[in-house]
C-alpha cells in the first residue's frame, strides 16, 4: 500500500507554490482563499513540517516546498499525460495556447485554418498575454514568447524557436500616396508613431537608416503595437512594425513597406512546453506545424 498524502491537498499546494499566492491558486482552482489555506494545511499537518511562511500579508513557499512542489507538478504531468492517453482516441481535444497579444492577433490566429484543416479533432484555445516577456502561467501546453532557444532559462519547459523577427519601417498606401518615402529622408514632417511594448524601435531605425539626428524627434505613442498598427493604417503617422506579423496587412494592401531593405532584427519569438506533458505527441506536432508556417511550409 503506497503511503499518500492527500491528493486534492496535493493539487493546491502545487498550485499556490507555482503562482506564488493563494489568491492567484484560489482563482485558478476557482476556490476561496480560505479553502486553499485549509487545504495546505491540511497537508502540512500530514507531513509534519511548513510549506509556506508568512512573509507580510503573502504567504511564501519556503525553499523545500518548492522542490517539493516542482516534483509534485512534474508527476501531475505524467498522469495527465497516462490520462490522455488512454481515453478514446476519437475525442475532441483541446490545445491550451498562451502568446502575446499581437503575435496572436496578426500571426497566429490567421494562420489557425490551416491547422484546424488537418487537425479536425483538436480545438486550439488561444489566451493572450499583455507582454512578450510576461512570466509563465500553468493552465497552458504551449506558451509563445520572445527569447532565445536557452534552456537553462526555462528549466522545467523544452524551448524551440518558432519565429524570427525583424523591424522595418511601415505605412499606409494612403499616406503614401499622398506624401511618398523613397528615401529615408523623406520621413521629415511625417509623424512619428511608436509603442511602450516595443521601445526603442525608431531608435534603432534611425541609426540603421543613418538618420541618427532624428532620434530626439516627438513621437505619439500608444500601449500596445496592435494599437500603433491601427493608426499606421488609418493614415495618422508612420511607425516600424514586426515584418512576419505584418506579412498579411501587407499581401492584403492595408499596409506597405516603403524602405524595405532597411531592417533592424530583433529577438525572436520561442515555443515553450512543459516538460513530460505531452499527450500523443499533440503538442510536439503544433509545435511542429508552428516551425513548418515560418518556414512557409505548406
Amino acid at each position: 500500500m503506497r503511503r499518500l498524502p492527500p491528493l486534492n491537498a496535493l493539487r493546491i499546494f502545487e498550485v499556490a507554490a507555482r503562482t506564488g499566492s493563494y489568491a492567484e491558486a484560489g482563482a485558478e482552482l476557482g476556490l476561496t482563499h480560505g479553502a486553499v489555506s485549509r487545504q495546505i494545511a491540511a497537508l502540512e499537518s500530514w507531513l509534519g513540517q511548513r510549506l509556506f511562511m508568512k512573509d507580510g500579508r503573502r504567504m511564501v513557499a519556503t525553499p523545500m516546498a518548492r522542490i517539493f512542489a516542482a516534483e509534485v507538478g512534474l508527476s501531475f504531468d505524467r498522469l495527465a499525460v497516462a490520462a490522455e492517453a488512454c481515453g478514446r482516441p476519437d475525442a475532441r481535444r483541446i490545445l491550451r495556447v498562451s502568446a502575446p497579444t499581437s503575435f496572436a492577433m496578426r500571426w497566429l490566429i490567421p494562420r489557425l485554418n490551416r491547422y484546424h484543416a488537418g487537425h479536425p479533432h483538436v480545438e486550439v484555445a488561444v489566451t493572450t498575454v499583455s507582454t512578450v516577456l510576461e512570466d509563465l502561467r500553468g493552465g497552458v501546453d504551449v506558451a509563445i514568447r520572445r527569447g532565445v532557444a536557452r534552456e537553462h532559462v526555462w528549466p522545467q519547459h523544452r524551448v524551440v524557436p518558432v519565429l524570427e523577427d525583424v523591424d522595418t519601417l511601415i505605412m499606409s498606401p494612403a499616406l503614401f500616396a499622398q506624401r511618398p518615402i523613397l528615401k529615408p529622408a523623406d520621413i521629415e514632417g511625417h509623424t512619428l508613431l511608436a509603442s511602450e511594448t516595443r521601445a526603442g524601435d525608431w531608435a534603432d531605425w534611425l541609426d540603421a537608416a543613418g538618420l541618427q539626428h532624428l532620434a530626439g524627434r516627438p513621437r505619439q505613442i500608444f500601449d500596445h503595437f496592435f494599437v500603433t498598427r491601427q493608426a499606421v493604417e488609418d493614415g495618422l503617422g508612420i511607425g516600424i512594425g514586426p515584418l512576419p506579423m505584418l506579412e498579411i496587412d501587407v499581401a492584403s494592401g492595408r499596409l506597405m513597406t516603403p524602405l524595405p531593405e532597411i531592417r533592424v532584427p530583433r529577438t525572436g519569438y520561442i515555443a515553450l512546453v512543459p516538460r513530460h506533458a505531452d499527450a500523443g505527441n499533440l503538442v510536439a506536432g503544433f509545435v511542429d506545424w508552428l516551425v513548418g508556417e515560418t518556414r512557409g511550409a505548406p
